[in-house]
């Protein structure tokens, strides 16, 4: 009987950045007038019209952090909006994707969450822009090895993504990421190589991020989400909105656990994995980490 419940259960997952695409959204704004209508009001809160970008822009265009971050907020969410089974047993996502959910979970206004999201991206880009630095991806070493090795480099590299097993990004400036990888191929890793991205997301470069976006997190309006949400820094399900609004805070400076918090999902007895959003990195992830999963795209 209690595996019969399990069976029932699901769990919507939210992607990060890097699922974006050229046309994202299009459809959902042509077919859905509610859609259109949420869409119509991101371009005035965000004071330009990221539609224009999403549907017709080019993937340079798209690149923008101030683009990117902000669009896959409002694709995913509407997405949640206009998915005629959205009745979520649990919820969680994937860097970024954690304000998603939170709006997917009526803790925050889709207003509200797109105006932090877009905070998010401006105080990324600033701390990006202080120290050259970058991400790797790591292939084929296991967690603690990683660990080990990131913390006897020099200077700072850390783990950021612990996507799943076997499957790990590191964060940090590019001289220790440049080392870290080398030692980790040195060390049996399959592949350890630097990602192109902008700087090292996750780690404790983006401190001045974390203390911009923080004020604006602690005067944003919380509510209780309509189920829990298991968040990035503990992969534990939450809906107290002042824990909450600390793990957002946290978020950015430290790892996402995206394996631990599909594996606790799993335990917790989520059968069924939908993905809301552009792209299907997260159902490709999932299926790696609880192969027994039954996993769905909505995009």
């Amino acid at each position: 009987m209690l595996l019969d419940i399990y069976i029932l259960m699901k769990a919507f997952v939210f992607p990060g950045q890097g699922a974006q695409f050229s046309g994202m959204g299009k459809e959902l704004y042509n077919n859905y007038p509610v859609a259109a209508e949420m869409f119509e009001k991101a371009n005035r809160i965000l004071g330009f019209r990221i539609t224009d970008i999403m549907f017709n822009g080019s993937e340079e265009e798209l690149k923008q952090t101030n683009v990117t971050q902000p669009a896959i907020f409002i694709h995913s969410v509407i997405l949640s909006v206009c998915h005629n089974d959205f009745v979520p047993q649990m919820l969680a996502g994937h860097s970024l994707g954690e304000f998603s959910a939170l709006a997917a979970a009526k803790a925050v206004s889709l207003e509200d969450g797109l105006r932090l999201v877009s905070a998010r991206a401006n105080a990324m880009q600033k701390a990006c822009e202080l120290v050259p630095s970058t991400m790797a991806a790591v292939l084929g070493a296991d967690d603690k090895l990683v660990e080990e090795v990131c913390s006897s480099i020099p200077g700072i590299v850390v783990p950021a993504n612990y996507n799943s097993a076997g499957q790990l990004v590191i964060s940090g400036t590019i001289e220790a990421i440049s080392a870290a990888c080398e030692q980790l191929k040195a060390a049996g890793a399959k592949r350890a190589l630097p990602l192109a991205v902008g700087g090292a997301f996750h780690s404790p470069l983006m401190e001045p991020a974390r203390k911009e976006l923080a004020e604006a997190i602690e005067n944003t309006k919380f509510s209780e989400p309509i189920c829990p949400v298991y968040q990035n820094v503990d992969a534990l399900p939450h809906t107290s909105p002042i824990e909450i609004k600390q793990n957002l805070i946290l978020q950015l400076t430290s790892p996402v656990k995206w394996r631990q918090i599909v594996e606790n999902m799993w335990k917790d007895g989520a059968r069924e994995f939908t993905e809301l959003g552009p792209g299907n990195v997260l159902q490709n992830l999932i299926k790696k980490i609880v192969p027994e999963s039954i996993t769905i795209g909505y995009q």
